[in-house]
């Protein structure tokens, strides 16, 4: 997508699966258990927010500080409740009233406000689970947000922003906010960055103004990409739509907490209620591999299990399907990481596929052989079993964890070491 030249023959693979455990850290009040939520979805006209009520009292001279800061977790929820309820309507000045004047939250809270309505935010939740500490005289505490966009009925996923706050005259006002320092919360596209957007039939593409050109051509692309993705949707429906974000060198930076090995072109986070978010770097990427990239990331996104899943032994198997989405349906012959395999097999490499996966220092060509494994070995179960096999295969071993010897023996009637041997051996004569 970028001006520079293409990539050289065997460098076209590296896109490696990043995923974080799919799991939501649980805030815990260490001295009360009480918990605040606010709930609100895009119901359209005259949608209505509802809080839990909690008999507090304000507070007194003399009362003991924490039922200060229940009263202020209470009305924190109040003005969050109102803030909600003006994002779903699209009123900015609504959305901006939570914060204090002049403050830095002004300028977050408009990117954010402005991103997610391009994003067609449809559900806000806000759940407060902590009760605010005292900085000084300001109040500090995490707000979880359980969002979703495009679709009314989607199931949300959680997102966690430390806010700071200053009471003023018994009405809290917002004066900072921060992405959570986990990987997989933050921070998000739409906290970091104003966002420019757009909306197709199955796929929303979100950039920066500095990336806008390329817009149109990656969510062409991804609508594409779309239909093949689709076709590797396993233990459920495909995704509605696929959530594609494309990165300049300072978001690929940031954006999830960035630091991915050299050889990263692209990822697959889940961001909970089943959701991935795929993440493109534009750095480098030329667009006769964008079509491919965008096929391996998507699968990804619908072939995982919604929470996520640690590839370790079973890399190969979850990188093999996505790259053989990205082929194309291209024959082996013309699989552009085969000469890189070639050389990993002339090398004495003689597997088990359990060992597949690059290490971090791995070098381009490495990179790609690994990921020319993964494909050969999928491609040879499909080309054995079928299709819907191997699919089943891979649902036993990703989704439902169970062990390839007893997913093998399940699903194909073999036993897994002489069909694994089976495999390397074709990985060997493809390469030869």
């Amino acid at each position: 997508m970028t001006d520079a030249p293409g990539p050289e023959p065997g460098s076209r693979r590296r896109w490696p699966l990043w995923l974080a455990l799919g799991s939501v850290a649980v805030v815990l009040s260490c001295a009360v258990p009480l918990v605040v939520i606010v709930t609100l979805r895009d119901h359209g006209p005259g949608a209505s927010a509802s809080a839990s009520p909690i008999a507090i009292h304000s507070p007194e001279p003399g009362d003991p500080e924490q039922m200060t800061q229940l009263w202020l977790r209470e009305r924190i929820a109040d003005v969050l409740t109102e803030q909600a309820g003006a994002l779903l309507r699209g009123d900015e000045r609504g959305f901006l009233a939570v914060a204090e004047p002049k403050s830095a939250a002004v300028g977050a809270l408009r990117r954010q406000f402005r991103s997610l309505r391009a994003l067609k935010v449809t559900a806000w939740q806000v759940r407060i689970t902590d009760i605010p500490d005292r900085a000084g005289s300001r109040w500090r505490v995490a707000v979880t947000y359980e969002h979703c966009f495009v679709d009314p009925g989607c199931l949300t996923g959680p997102v966690s922003i430390e806010t700071t706050w200053v009471d003023r005259g018994g009405v809290p006002r917002m004066v900072a906010l921060a992405p959570s320092p986990s990987a997989q919360d933050g921070p998000r596209p739409w906290e970091a960055s104003d966002l420019v957007v757009a909306l197709g039939k199955r796929a929303v593409v979100a950039t920066t103004a500095a990336q806008k050109g390329h817009l149109a051509e990656v969510l062409r692309e991804a609508e594409r990409a779309a239909e093949v993705a689709d076709r590797y949707a396993v233990g459920g429906l495909p995704p509605r739509h696929y959530q594609v974000f494309y990165a300049g060198e300072k978001e690929w930076r940031r954006w999830y907490g960035g630091d991915r090995p050299e050889w990263t072109a692209g990822y697959a986070v889940p961001v909970g209620g089943g959701h991935f978010d795929v993440v493109l770097n534009a750095k480098g990427l030329h667009s006769s591999v964008l079509d491919d990239l965008l096929r391996h990331e998507m699968t990804h996104a619908a072939s995982l299990p919604g929470g996520g899943y640690r590839t370790g032994e079973n890399w190969w198997l979850v990188e093999g399907l996505a790259d053989l989405a990205a082929a194309g349906g291209r024959p082996v012959s013309r699989y552009e990481s085969l000469g890189d395999v070639r050389r990993l097999v002339s090398g004495g490499w003689r597997g088990p596929l359990s060992a597949a996966e690059p290490g971090e220092r791995a070098t381009d060509w490495q990179v790609s052989a690994a990921y020319g494994v993964g494909y050969l070995a999928v491609r040879h179960l499909v080309d054995r079993y079928g299709e819907e096999a191997m699919l089943a295969f891979f649902k036993a071993v990703v989704h439902e964890r169970k062990s390839p010897e007893a997913a093998s023996t399940k699903v194909f009637g073999e036993p897994w070491q002489a069909l694994q041997d089976d495999c390397v051996s074709y990985v060997r004569s493809a390469a030869s």
